[in-house]
C-alpha cells in the first residue's frame, strides 16, 4: 500500500503544476504549435515550456510531431489520456479563475494587517 501511495506523487507532480496544467488547457481544442503556446501561456519562459512539454510527452499525456514543411514546425496534440487529464482538471481550472479576484483581495488584506 505504501508504494502504491507513493508512486501516485508522480501523478500528482503533473496535476500540481501549473504550466503542465496550463499547456493542457490550451490543448483542450486540438494540436497548437510550440510559439502558440508560448504566445498564449503568460509569464512562461521559452525554457520552461520545452522542458514542461518534453515531461508531458514523456508522461504519454501529449504528442509531439514534427511537420516536414518550409519551415519545418512543431505540434502538440493530447493523447486519449492527456484530454482524460483535461477532464479531470477542468473543474480546478475553472474554480481558479472564478475565485482569482477573492484569493488577490483575501491576499492584499492579509498583506495589509
Amino acid at each position: 500500500m505504501a508504494d502504491h501511495v507513493c508512486r501516485t506523487r508522480v501523478v500528482l507532480e503533473i496535476v500540481g503544476d501549473k504550466w503542465a496544467l496550463l499547456i493542457v488547457r490550451m490543448l483542450r481544442d486540438g494540436p497548437r504549435r510550440f510559439t502558440e503556446l508560448k504566445r498564449e501561456i503568460e509569464g512562461i519562459s521559452q525554457r520552461m515550456l520545452t522542458v514542461t512539454l518534453r515531461d508531458l510527452e514523456r508522461d504519454g499525456i501529449l504528442t509531439r510531431t514534427v511537420h516536414n514543411v518550409m519551415p519545418p514546425h512543431v505540434s502538440y496534440e493530447l493523447t486519449a489520456m492527456g484530454r482524460t487529464l483535461r477532464e479531470a482538471t477542468a473543474p480546478l481550472l475553472e474554480w481558479s479563475v472564478e475565485h482569482l479576484a477573492k484569493i488577490e483581495k483575501a491576499r492584499a488584506d492579509y498583506d495589509a494587517r
